[in-house]
């Protein structure tokens, strides 16, 4: 896990997996990702995400923890019905490279990322939801409540175990 800035409880609960319970949140919503104006592989609105699971996964192309959350991310994405789950990345680079739109393009499409991306490079969004660190996945259910942040890599198990489980309520 790669860090930027620190909010040391919020990770250290995150990396425990603790899920505050919904009835205790005041919640972030969907809406500054879907308020973004620069995106890759199409754009989102409302009804898009309307009544689906959605997984907001925050991460820079040239991490390689990022890069190990990747395969779990196109899995989902190729096994689960698009009526029930929406997959968003928030590309919020680390380095003047990753800033780049074309290397950011060249990067989807040898990690096969075909889902659409919101292109954060002033952290708007990252700022919005007060992510810390890379890779970092966001879980909101069909309500858009969000209902488990996962920060770092090798949880792959709860990813999937949290959306499935949200898409069967």
């Amino acid at each position: 896990m790669r860090t930027f800035g620190t909010a040391a409880a919020a990770l250290a609960a995150a990396i425990a997996g603790i899920v505050v319970p919904a009835a205790a949140q005041s919640g972030p919503s969907l809406h500054a990702v879907l308020a973004s104006s620069d995106w890759l592989n199409g754009r989102l609105s409302e009804s898009d995400v309307r009544g689906k699971v959605v997984l907001v996964d925050f991460y820079t192309f040239d991490c390689i923890n990022c890069k190990d959350v990747e395969p779990t991310l196109r899995q989902l994405y190729k096994e689960t019905a698009r009526r029930d789950l929406v997959i968003v990345s928030v590309h919020s680079p680390e380095t003047p490279y990753e800033r780049d739109r074309d290397h950011l393009k060249a990067s989807m499409s040898e990690q096969g990322v075909a889902w659409p991306v919101v292109i954060d490079n002033d952290f708007h969004v990252w700022n919005a939801y007060g992510v810390s660190a890379w890779p970092t996945q966001l879980i909101f259910d069909r309500h858009g409540v969000l209902r488990q942040t996962i920060v770092g890599e090798g949880q792959d198990d709860l990813v999937t175990t949290t959306v499935k489980s949200l898409i069967s309520m």
